[in-house]
This record gives C-alpha cells, sequence and structure tokens, in this order.
C-alpha cells in the first residue's frame, strides 16, 4: 500500500484569497476533485501528492474548506485546516457530497464545456455527473485557476523584464555574429548560433529553459524546428533567418519569449518584406483589440485576440498558412496556467485578467520555402496591457546594411 508523508498546505490566508475570487466570479464555492493525481490544479493548490483514493474539497465563499477524503489515506490530511468528513464506501462518498452540496449551489471546477480549454478541463465527466446529481451547478472554474496559477507577483514581472531585456540582446548579438560570418566569407551555421546563444543565456544567468530555434528559408517554415548537432542547414547571404529564443532567471522567474527575422543580406526582397507586413499588423491588431478593450472597461478573452491577429492574415491571402494560435500564456511556465490567444486549436474563452502574461506570435509558414514569426510578450498591467517586448521588430531586419549588426 502506498503511503506519503506530504500534508496538506493550504493557508488561512489562501483560503481567504480563493474567497474574494469565488465571490469576484459569481459562485458559492470552488469544488476540487482529484484521483491518482488526474487534476494538477487541485494537487498544487492544496500542495498533496497523487493519492491511491478519490477526494474532494469544497472551498465555500463564505464558511470552513470541507475536505471529503478515505478513511486509509488520512496522513496527508494532519495539518488540513478546515473540516474533514471520511469515507469509505462509494455510497457513503456519494453521501457525503450530497450533503455538502445541500441547496443547490453554482460550483467552480476544473470542467470546460466541451472540451473548449483542455488545460482546465482536468474533472471527468463521471464526476462531473455525480456533481450534477446532487442539484449542483456546474461552472467553469478557469478564470480562477488564472488567478491563483497565472498572475505574476511583483518580483515575477520584474524578473520577466530583466529576461525580456537579456533575450532582446541575446537575439540582436546572435544577428550580428550572422553578419560578420557572412562579410568575413566564413560559414555559420544553424545549430552554431543556436549553441552560442544558449552560452550567452548562461553567461548572462538566464539558468533555467534557455534555447532557441534557428531557421532558415524552408526550415523557418516548420515551426517548432530544432536543428541539432546532426542536423541543420548552413547561413548564406540571401537566407531569410528566423531565430525564436526564450528562458528565465530561476525556477521562480517569469519567463520572457521572443521571435525576430533577419535576412541575410542588404536589402530585403520586396515579397519577403509583404508578408513580413502581415504578420506584424496581425500581431498589431491583437494587441490594439486587448488596449480598446482595456480602455473601454470590457472583458476579452483569448479567443478574441486570437480572431483580430488571424483576420490580417487571412485578408492578406495566407489564411491557410497561419497553422497555430496566435499566442499562449506565460508564467514560471513558459506555456503557463492562463489564458491562450487561441480560437484555432481550442476556443479559449478565459479572459485576459488584470496580473497575467502571454505571447502574441502569429506567423505565416510556407512549406519547403520560408517562414515567419513575430513574437512579443504582453503583461496585463495595472494601467493596463503593456508590451514588455524592448523595441518590437517593424520589418525584416537587412543584417548586412542595418547599422546595429555591423
Amino acid at each position: 500500500m502506498a503511503v506519503t508523508e506530504q500534508t496538506a498546505t493550504l493557508t488561512a490566508e489562501t483560503v481567504e484569497r480563493i474567497r474574494q475570487e469565488v465571490r469576484a466570479h459569481g459562485a458559492d464555492g470552488w469544488l476540487l476533485f482529484n484521483f491518482q493525481g488526474s487534476n494538477a490544479v487541485a494537487s498544487n493548490l492544496l500542495g498533496l501528492p497523487a493519492m491511491t483514493r478519490r477526494w474532494f474539497v469544497w472551498l465555500p465563499a463564505e464558511g470552513a474548506p470541507v475536505a471529503i477524503t478515505h478513511r486509509i489515506e488520512q496522513q496527508p490530511w494532519t495539518t488540513w485546516i478546515g473540516e474533514n468528513w471520511p469515507y469509505s464506501s462509494w455510497r457513503e462518498l456519494e453521501s457525503r457530497l450530497a450533503q455538502l452540496l445541500g441547496g443547490n449551489p453554482k460550483v467552480a471546477m476544473e470542467y470546460a464545456e466541451r472540451d473548449a480549454v483542455p488545460y482546465v478541463d482536468r474533472v471527468p465527466a463521471g464526476v462531473i455527473e455525480m456533481v450534477r446529481a446532487t442539484g449542483a451547478k456546474v461552472v467553469t472554474s478557469a478564470d480562477m485557476v488564472s488567478a491563483f496559477y497565472a498572475r505574476w507577483s511583483a518580483e515575477g514581472e520584474a524578473s520577466h523584464r530583466r529576461a525580456a531585456r537579456h533575450v532582446y540582446e541575446v537575439a540582436h548579438e546572435a544577428f550580428r555574429q550572422i553578419a560578420r560570418a557572412l562579410r568575413e566569407g566564413r560559414t555559420t551555421t544553424e545549430w552554431e548560433i543556436r549553441s552560442w546563444i544558449k552560452d550567452d543565456f548562461a553567461r548572462r544567468g538566464i539558468r533555467v529553459g534557455g534555447d532557441a530555434i534557428v531557421g532558415v528559408n524552408g526550415n523557418a517554415a516548420n515551426p517548432h524546428y530544432a536543428p541539432s548537432a546532426e542536423h541543420h542547414a548552413e547561413i548564406h547571404p540571401g537566407d531569410l533567418v528566423l531565430i525564436d529564443l526564450w528562458g528565465k532567471e530561476d525556477d521562480a522567474s517569469i519567463y520572457a519569449d521572443q521571435t525576430w527575422m533577419g535576412f541575410a543580406g542588404e536589402t530585403v526582397p520586396e515579397r519577403l518584406a509583404e508578408i513580413f507586413a502581415a504578420v506584424r499588423d496581425a500581431r498589431l491588431a491583437a494587441i490594439d483589440l486587448v488596449r480598446r478593450r482595456h480602455a473601454a472597461g470590457e472583458d476579452v478573452a483569448g479567443w478574441e485576440a486570437d480572431d483580430a491577429s488571424r483576420g490580417v492574415i487571412a485578408e492578406r491571402g495566407w489564411g491557410e498558412y497561419f497553422i497555430h494560435r496566435t499566442g499562449h500564456s506565460i508564467d514560471r511556465e513558459l506555456h503557463g496556467s492562463g489564458p491562450n490567444i487561441d480560437n484555432l486549436e481550442s476556443r479559449d474563452t478565459r479572459r485576459l485578467i488584470p496580473g497575467v502574461g502571454f505571447s502574441i506570435e502569429p506567423g505565416i509558414y510556407l512549406p519547403g520555402d520560408v517562414g515567419f514569426r513575430s513574437e512579443v510578450n504582453v503583461f496585463m498591467g495595472p494601467d493596463g496591457p503593456e508590451v514588455t517586448t524592448p523595441e518590437p521588430q517593424t520589418e525584416v531586419y537587412a543584417l548586412l546594411s542595418d547599422p546595429r549588426f555591423a
């Protein structure tokens, strides 16, 4: 029989924060469910490991927290600050649940209708049926998950800004390395530049997750292309070069994630400039929507910002080549727990609430030809959405004529 020494870490301070969020979202309580670690939201919020039996925790807008726990797994609950209702049989479990949810409350759970937001849809359909059988109304906890897992602390924001400056400078120095090699007639490669980027991150104190995609021409048309020591391309005059790079200072810090485009020549060909202009304008359209909604005091969801971006690329005739979402949540994880800018891969109905950050990174990918992406990061600060990426790119860099890369 498995035994764990970890115990619940929920504090009175966190309980009060949860009560405030529950009330703000119009629910009567937040009902957590877990079985064998299937719901990371529940595990992380309570600081509990995976357990072999089902448990529920009720965090009401008013009153004490209540846990429904199995009698043979009581050790993890010895530090629990609320009420504990043990059960043994499935009949007793369902009876306890019906007792807990008497009065037909509105219950927030890790649930998304039709799996619209798979990052939040953690509770099995059968459990949702069990809860609804008590008379409770189940609503999504999506925005509460964002509030507790994706909001940046003050130090997290500061760490992101430091990382953003480093990522910006490393990207531009990498282009400088490419330009220098071309002027000197030396051969350089995607792999060599990627390796240099990782080394420079380490020198600058970007110790966690620092890495990059360096792709030329057709390789850049693969959004998740990864050059390796065995498989990579040389960078020649006339090549289009995409550099996507990311990293953070330590485990508690917030990531920065950016993508930049350069042309290994003196003048960017008109066709390449026009395609990039579509990507740039799509990036600006998403940001403009978020800013306008904030200024009007209106909510905006991730799917709406995706639509604004995607609409620009479709209007320019490149819609079928924009094959991924416009952006992803950023927090202590590179792809974080908050709302994504997505109405393609999923319909992300989560609101872009104050304190969360995300990328805006539209792209156009022409297989076997060229690929473009322009990525900046946005923080929903106290004064509204702010682009935290220094000097966002407005045109493809001409590496052999731009004085920045001399």
